[in-house]
């Protein structure tokens, strides 16, 4: 079983390693990034090499010399502080397929993007956000209050 060295002998974390990486507009492949990474001295496997890579939000795109490479997306993640969205969520509810959310005008938007930017952990499919509502739709419908759960837990500081 091989090792997994999440930090080089530089103490350079694997998440700032491949976001150089991936900066460079050169990799297309994750096993060009698996041999980019050894040669920064990390030792990885490739389901390790997804993980950050879904971590980063790195998506695959053509640069300038029409070569499909990974890349980080222009657009940043969503804001993380839950103290500055506290004053936007007015009420969260559900029926038996679908969760919604309703906020302040013009909120619906970013607190769709947050869940979506975290709909693994949320057990969210995906939202679709108008002016001030967001309709979320849940991984299952059978476990629909978990998600409920899940995303109440999540937004708590919110609120």
């Amino acid at each position: 079983m091989k090792k997994h060295s999440l930090h080089n002998k530089q103490g350079k974390s694997i998440e700032e390693a491949l976001r150089s990486i991936l900066l460079s507009d050169t990799v297309g492949t994750q096993e060009e990034i698996k041999l980019a990474l050894e040669d920064l001295g990390y030792i990885v496997n490739q389901s390790k090499i997804s993980r950050v890579l879904h971590k980063l939000g790195a998506v695959k795109v053509m640069n300038e010399h029409k070569q499909i490479v990974y890349t980080l997306p222009l657009e940043p993640a969503p804001p993380a502080s839950r103290n500055i969205l506290s004053q936007l969520i007015i009420n969260i509810s559900m029926n038996e397929t679908m969760i919604v959310i309703h906020t302040n005008p013009g909120s619906a938007s970013l607190i769709g993007r947050l869940l979506d930017h975290n709909r693994e952990e949320l057990l969210v499919l995906g939202t679709v956000a108008g002016d001030d509502t967001v309709f979320i739709t849940p991984v299952s419908i059978k476990k629909i209050e978990k998600t409920l759960d899940a995303i109440q837990s999540f937004l708590a500081g919110m609120r």
